[in-house]
Formats: C-alpha cells, sequence, structure tokens
C-alpha cells in the first residue's frame, strides 16, 4: 500500500491527471477491500443527481461571457467615477474592480486576462511605483472568491452539504475585510502620490453608471432572488446566464454568434474538468469514510490539539502548506470531506471552516509552486516569476493577516447569519 501511494504521488508530481491519480487510488482501495469497482462509476454517474451543481456550469458560462465583453472596461468606468478622487484611488478602483469580476467568473486567471490590460498600463500612467502595480493587479486577481456567486463557494457547500446561501452571506464580511485592508496599505504606500485619478463629477458619475446599467442590477439579480426566496441557486444562475446572454450577444451585441461556441468550450472545459474531479473525488471519499480515515485522522492529532483553537491553527498552517502545491478546486473536493468530520468534533461551525478554507486556499494564487497567479502575471505582463514573487509579497503578507483575524474570529463569518 504504501509503494502504491508513493507511485501514485510521484505520477502527480510528473504531472500526470489529477482525476487519474485520484481515481487510481480510490480503484486499489476499494479492490484492497474486496468491493467491486463498479461502485466508483456510480459514484462518478451520482454526482448528476445533485441539482444545485447546475449553478456551477451557468455562473461560470456568464462569467466567461462578461470577460468577453466590455463589461471590464465599464465596471472600471464606474468604480474610478465612484473612488478615483481618493489619494491612491486608482488602486483602490483595481481593487474593487477585480474583486466583483473574479466573484462572477471564479477564475482569478480570467480576472488577470481581461482587466490587466487595462488597470495595469492606468496605474503605471498615472505614476504609481511599477513594482506595486505588477504586485496590486496579481494579488488582485484572487480577491472575490468569497463574494457571491463565486464558484469555489457553490462547490463548497456541494461537497460539505452546506447551504449555498448561507456561504454567500457568510463571505461577506470577510471578503470586504481582505479588500479593506488592501486598499488601506494601498492609500498608505500612495500617500506621497497625492494626484487621484481625477475630481469627483456627478456628471461622470451619471454617465458611467449609465453605461454600465445593463451589468450592475446583475449581483441585485443574483441575492435578492436567493434571499426574497424567489429563485433557487441554480434557479439563479439559469437566469444570470440568460440575462448576459441576451444582454452580450443581442442588445448590446459585442460579443458575435460566431464566437459563442468558442467561449462555450472554453468555459465548459474548465466545468468539465472540475466535475470529473469531483466524482472521482466522491469515490475516493467514499473509500476514506468507510477505512475510517477521518476518525484515524482525529486520533493521530487528538494529542496535539487542545480545543478549537489550536486545531484551526494547526488547520490553517496545513491549508497555507497545501495551497502552495494544490488548486483551490482539487484542495476542495480532496481535503473538505476528510477534515469536516474532524472540524465538528472540535465544534467548528462547517460554514465558518469553509470561508476559513477558502480564504487559506486564496493564499496559494500568489505562493510557489503552483501559484497561478504568479504565472499568469508573468506571462500577461512580460516580467519574471520572480520579480513577480516579490512585487506580490507584501500583498500576501495583508492577504495572510486576514486570514489570521478570519480563521479565530468567527463573528466575520457568522454574524451575517445571526449565529456567533
Amino acid at each position: 500500500m504504501i509503494v502504491v501511494g508513493i507511485v501514485l504521488i510521484l505520477l502527480a508530481l510528473l504531472g500526470a491527471p489529477l482525476f487519474a491519480v485520484i481515481g487510481a487510488s480510490a480503484m486499489w482501495g476499494f479492490h484492497q477491500s474486496g468491493v467491486d469497482l463498479s461502485v466508483v462509476a456510480i459514484e462518478v454517474f451520482g454526482i448528476a443527481e445533485t441539482p444545485i451543481l447546475l449553478a456551477i456550469p451557468l455562473f461560470t458560462f456568464a462569467g466567461y461571457l462578461l470577460s468577453e465583453s466590455g463589461a471590464p472596461r465599464r465596471l472600471v468606468r464606474v468604480t474610478s467615477a465612484l473612488l478615483g478622487w481618493m489619494p491612491g484611488g486608482l488602486a483602490i478602483v483595481s481593487l474593487a474592480a477585480c474583486a466583483f469580476f473574479t466573484a462572477f467568473t471564479g477564475a482569478s486567471g480570467v480576472t488577470i486576462i481581461a482587466l490587466g490590460a487595462l488597470l495595469y498600463p492606468a496605474l503605471n500612467q498615472a505614476g504609481y511605483p511599477e513594482r506595486f502595480n505588477l504586485g496590486l493587479v496579481t494579488s488582485a486577481g484572487s480577491l472575490g472568491l468569497l463574494f457571491a456567486p463565486s464558484l469555489p463557494l457553490i462547490l463548497y457547500g456541494v461537497v460539505a452539504e452546506v447551504p449555498i446561501d448561507q456561504l454567500f452571506l457568510a463571505g461577506l464580511l470577510p471578503g470586504l475585510l481582505m479588500l479593506v485592508l488592501l486598499s488601506a496599505y494601498s492609500a498608505w504606500i500612495n500617500r506621497h502620490n497625492r494626484v487621484p485619478l481625477g475630481d469627483f463629477r456627478w456628471r461622470e458619475v451619471g454617465a458611467a453608471l449609465r453605461e454600465a446599467a445593463w451589468e450592475l442590477p446583475l449581483p441585485f439579480v443574483v441575492l435578492g432572488g436567493i434571499y426574497s426566496g424567489y429563485f433557487a441557486v441554480s434557479e439563479a444562475a439559469a437566469v444570470t446566464a440568460l440575462y448576459v446572454l441576451v444582454l452580450d450577444v443581442l442588445v448590446l451585441r459585442e460579443i458575435p454568434l460566431r464566437e459563442l461556441p468558442r467561449i462555450m468550450r472554453e468555459s465548459m472545459v474548465l466545468v468539465g474538468g472540475i466535475f470529473l474531479i469531483l466524482g472521482l473525488s466522491l469515490a475516493s471519499t467514499s473509500y476514506m469514510i468507510g477505512a475510517d480515515v477521518p476518525q484515524k485522522l482525529l486520533a493521530a492529532i487528538g494529542d496535539y490539539v487542545a480545543g478549537p483553537q489550536s486545531f484551526l491553527l494547526l488547520l490553517l498552517v496545513f491549508l497555507l502548506i497545501l495551497g502552495a502545491f494544490l488548486d483551490i478546486f482539487s484542495a476542495l473536493v480532496l481535503v473538505v470531506p476528510l477534515i469536516l468530520p474532524v472540524a465538528m468534533q472540535y465544534d467548528i461551525d462547517p460554514v465558518h471552516l469553509g470561508i476559513v478554507f477558502l480564504a487559506a486556499m486564496q493564499l496559494g494564487y500568489l505562493t510557489p509552486p503552483v501559484g497561478l497567479n504568479l504565472f499568469i502575471a508573468s506571462y500577461r505582463f512580460n516580467r519574471s516569476i520572480a520579480s513577480v514573487c516579490l512585487a506580490a509579497w507584501p500583498f500576501l503578507l495583508i492577504l495572510l493577516l486576514a486570514v489570521i483575524l478570519i480563521t479565530f474570529w468567527p463573528a466575520l463569518s457568522l454574524a451575517l447569519l445571526g449565529r456567533e
């Protein structure tokens, strides 16, 4: 068994597809237990019986449509009109725009590519330090993962069987904390650069709001529909996808019909990969639960954990290390089923656990060797990985501070749910 585990780890390190490694480990485990291997296929196809999974392809498709349209430019104009008058205003505009955009696309790489071409040159032209600009755009790409209707939030709800509307509310204050801390740092760094992006003018605010009038209602439609009880999450996703499709293809005509197949293909490749990993991970999880792995894990750490606080500390260290090697989607489906039963033994609220998990894994976008944002920013802005890492380092430390606060201050996640 140890030899098989070592072989699977080596295959993963050598670049074997993650779903193949997960599937192989599940099949080997069931084979050793004398269980018919058809159970793996049953688990994979069983995800089709989860209605909430419909929200994932629909929100993803809507996000990809938005990234291909003029929405990024209109979003930057609105935030510039509202916040650009402040010292360091353009930096705050960049953070807010990226957070909003990532919440809908669910992918930080898409945000860097879509908004980076607008924000990075503008920051340079406004006189901000180049290293600061590079770090800001690279770091801001991962903001928004705690805001509805973020794909990782939905996926955690599916895996942990937690109501997704509760996760949408729980992520609001922690997400705002990250945004506020980075905004404060940006304003402080540029405190001597008192040249604002522009004067506050009601005429420009009105013009920007009118131009973005089609996109601005989206968050209110999604959240308002869900919390009013008018929409289920999957229905809100369907309304969002249909609305964005009609808007960008038929009303604004920013996306030609001939481009739709390409956008559908690109968005569904991401979704297909997530679903395949999810299905095989459920099979692997079934084996691990049958083999009492969570109970053995609880027994193994029992000597080192005295209570909820020490468990959260140990969990945070584990997630920071994990995020450096595993992407957030793979970590969700692989690790959450193992740690959730252990966390509940220490009276950790599963909603709070989810926010801590996602906030900590968000840092993985900025940490080598797997830090996706680092590689995308390096390619997008033609900079070396080393220079991007150095530029993102201060932002990473601030986000780490935010994650520590989120971890040990449960009220941030639970206050809006009425339980602290």
